[in-house]
């Protein structure tokens, strides 16, 4: 089960989160969300890939033109589309040797067909609430759902995950289930992780 927390910002916090030792970790590159990173200091992404950590950035129908230079710039290795970016889109992104996933905002079992014109071109998929906004509605959806996803892509699971939920993750199977992304519900204030209760649902995982 792989671990991605997502919405990092704040250099000192970015560190604590960082001796968790997640798989991967979130910076979202979108300025309408209360998380956006707005100047992200240069040196904090090179610290993550340091340590192992994949380093993520988060865009929502950002042009190609900003996507390439802000992972260029920083030195990204994944981005995650959570807007209605196309197949073109995704592939070109992975042309520059970037891994790209591809979020998909679930209300009911239709919302998963979207995924098969995706299945060539994006390396992950991610599943999360469908709402009014992109992402970050402290919100579940029905995981009952995903019984229904038929595809070849390895997905992570997102939306609302809490330090409560431990046990239902622990419950859920899918053959493609690759990890889980945490975010608002590990959360202060935005942007800023309490480590204290990732660090207990981290543990609550591990256990028999």
């Amino acid at each position: 089960m792989k671990l991605k927390i997502c919405g990092m910002r704040e250099s000192v916090n970015v560190s604590k989160v960082i001796a968790l030792k997640p798989d991967y970790m979130g910076f979202i590159f979108y300025p309408e969300s209360s998380r956006f990173v707005g100047d992200l200091e240069y040196n904090i992404i090179s610290l993550v890939k340091s340590q192992g950590i994949e380093p993520v950035a988060v865009f929502v129908n950002a042009s190609m033109e900003t996507m390439i230079q802000t992972c260029t710039w920083y030195g990204f290795t994944h981005v995650q589309l959570h807007g209605d970016e196309t197949p073109q889109t995704c592939e070109v992104l992975r042309t520059k040797g970037l891994q790209v996933i591809k979020a998909f905002s679930v209300a009911d079992s239709s919302d998963l067909k979207k995924t098969a014109v995706y299945e060539n071109c994006c390396d992950y998929f991610l599943f999360d609430t469908k709402t009014a906004l992109s992402g970050g509605s402290g919100r579940h959806f029905d995981w009952d759902l995903l019984k229904d996803y038929s595809g070849t892509k390895p997905f992570f699971l997102s939306g609302g995950i809490g330090v409560d939920d431990a046990e239902k993750v622990k419950a859920f199977y899918h053959p493609l289930l690759l990890g889980i992304d945490l975010n608002s519900r590990f959360e202060i204030e935005p942007a800023v992780k309490e480590v204290g209760l990732l660090k207990c649902f981290i543990n609550q995982l591990m256990e028999k």
